[in-house]
């Protein structure tokens, strides 16, 4: 029950004196803010219904006053109000067109208008749908555009999370407004069906549209599907195909993985807690090997591999931002950055140092093979072209996890090991590709139509998510948290493996350089404490940043899996 304060005890004095003095003639214009709160209230508003009971409207006086209307009495508005205490049973109009004429003109001629008015529809929409009743924002702030947005989403709710989807959406989601809006695209009070021929987005007029903000756009931005969805075979085939392609590539992919972790991870840790003994090829050991290590990795190698992970690193936290955009993480990686524009500048400067990598790489490549075209062997032990050893050394390692063989024994190269290679090879095309794709839409669209936009930010974010889950679990696990190697492995950091370790994870590897008397050749002494110590604190970091990245991926990722289903 609510305690009367001296406020309303004076203003209810006031309305019974008047009633008593004025019952039928109070003047609307008489009726102040005061007054008219004293009577229903600061803490929500009440209004009374045309069978004289009065509900709350759930608006405080607070945003009222902060509103665009705060400046106003309440009778501005609610001019048919003529007498105190009122007639209950009179319901109470509103007419924004009292002070909103030319709007109220454009609203009447518009879809919106013609249902409410003209066929008299009461769930068409009207001012209040889209601009609320007492906490009206200037449409002119970002507040009152994103307030709107969300209103619109309030009776087009299916097109609301399509257009969410995108990065228009997103944009808006993360709460700029430097993007198109729903009304940037199918304008604010007289908005038309899609078929009336002088609508904004209207197949004859949709370029033009578009041009508004792409100054540059070309008749290929016309296909666009900004509510595409994948629910809609029918309508968007394009859209069904890549969504469902990426969801089944996903789901056999960790499917395998996962399950391949597993397996692992609980068959060596068994043979650690039965102190099985770890296989290899035994060899003898000569007394000048002692102490030495093997170096597995030269420095430009690590260098490359570390401005490799942080461009990755920093092209999930900036995409992932985006992509789930409503997410408590992208708000606070936003703020961090400023905005979703410079977040985007570091997402493609990063981007570039990623592509720019692997080009190299390829140049490099060629050119070594190149020089050593008649000797290169591509199937050979040194090689990372899959062969039919590796589907063998698949099969070994599975009934290992059974316990039905010992651990199998590898070469230079393992089968996941070839795997996180080519894996790089796949990304760069759909990632890399994609990518590029929706950072220079007017080329894209000059050459292909529309709806590859929305092919590319699909295939664009889904493989974005299977390569940050793929890297900070099943690699991370491979390479760090397996019980052989747990907490970290420190060899793309120094280059240098002990040999104990090297002859255990590569033995054929060992045994082939060691008859060849090559082995001699890539031993170096174990690194300095100052440089171990610097490779396990940036080991640590990294792995402690890839798993925070790793909690917002899945954290996103569920939770927009979630929404669709």
């Amino acid at each position: 029950m609510r305690i009367p304060t001296i406020t309303t005890i004076f203003a209810s004095a006031i309305i019974a004196l008047a009633g008593l003095l004025l019952p039928c003639a109070e003047s609307a214009a008489q009726l102040t803010k005061d007054v008219c709160l004293g009577c229903h209230g600061t803490a929500g508003f009440e209004a009374p219904g045309a069978d004289g009971k009065s509900r709350p409207l759930h608006v405080a006086a607070e945003p009222f006053e902060k509103s665009v209307h705060g400046k106003f009495e309440c009778a501005l508005c609610h001019a048919d109000v003529t007498a105190i205490p009122h007639d209950l049973k009179a319901r109470q109009k509103v007419d924004c067109g009292t002070c909103h004429a030319d709007k109220k003109e454009e609203y009447l001629a518009s879809v919106h208008g013609t249902e409410a008015v003209g066929k008299g529809n009461p769930k068409a929409a009207t001012c209040t749908s889209c601009h609320t009743t007492h906490a009206v924002a200037s449409p002119k702030s970002d507040a009152g555009k994103l307030s709107i947005v969300r209103n619109c989403g309030g009776c087009h709710s299916e097109n609301f999370a399509s257009y969410t989807d995108t990065y228009h959406g997103q944009v808006g989601t993360l709460g700029f407004t430097y993007t198109a809006k729903c009304f940037d695209c199918h304008g604010s009070h007289r908005i038309l069906r899609v078929a009336d021929a002088k609508s904004t987005v209207h197949p004859g007029n949709r370029l033009q549209t578009c041009q508004k903000c792409h100054k540059d756009a070309t008749p290929g931005f016309v296909t666009f599907q900004p509510h595409a969805n994948a629910h809609n075979f029918a309508r968007y085939p394009q859209v069904w195909l890549a969504t469902h392609s990426m969801v089944a590539l996903l789901a056999g992919v960790f499917l395998f993985f996962w399950s391949h972790t597993a397996l692992w991870f609980y068959r060596e840790y068994r043979d650690r807690q039965e102190r099985k003994g770890r296989p290899h090829v035994l060899t003898d050991e000569p007394p000048e090997l002692k102490g030495k290590q093997f170096q597995r990795f030269g420095p430009v190698w690590r260098l490359a591999h570390l401005a490799f992970a942080l461009s990755v690193m920093t092209l999930v936290l900036t995409g992932m931002a985006a992509l789930f955009a409503d997410t408590v993480f992208a708000k606070a990686v936003i703020a961090i950055f400023g905005s979703p524009k410079t977040a985007a500048i570091v997402h493609r400067a990063a981007a570039m140092i990623m592509l720019g990598i692997f080009f190299v790489h390829l140049v490099v490549l060629a050119l070594r093979i190149g020089a050593n075209l008649k000797s290169f062997r591509w199937f050979g032990p040194t090689s990372l072209v899959p062969n039919w050893q590796d589907l063998k050394d698949i099969l070994l390692m599975f009934r290992w996890f059974f316990g039905r063989i010992p651990r199998p024994v590898f070469e230079r190269w393992t089968y996941w090991e070839k795997f996180d290679y080519w894996a790089v090879f796949w990304g760069m095309a759909i990632i890399g590709g994609s990518g590029m794709m929706l950072a220079f839409p007017a080329v894209t669209a000059s050459v292909l139509p529309g709806w590859t936009f929305n092919v590319a930010t699909i295939v664009h974010g889904e493989e974005a998510i299977l390569a940050a889950v793929f890297l900070f679990t099943v690699h991370f696990f491979n390479n760090h948290f397996r019980p052989d190697k747990f907490p970290l492995d420190t060899v793309m950091f120094t280059g240098a493996v002990p040999l104990e370790e090297f002859r255990r994870e590569h033995a054929l590897e060992y045994k082939r350089m060691v008859e060849s008397g090559e082995l001699a050749k890539h031993l170096v002494d174990a690194p300095s404490r100052p440089m171990t110590v610097g490779a396990k604190i940036l080991g640590f970091t990294l792995i402690t940043f890839g798993l925070l990245l790793l909690v917002f991926v899945l954290t996103g990722w569920v939770g927009s899996m979630t929404r669709a289903g």
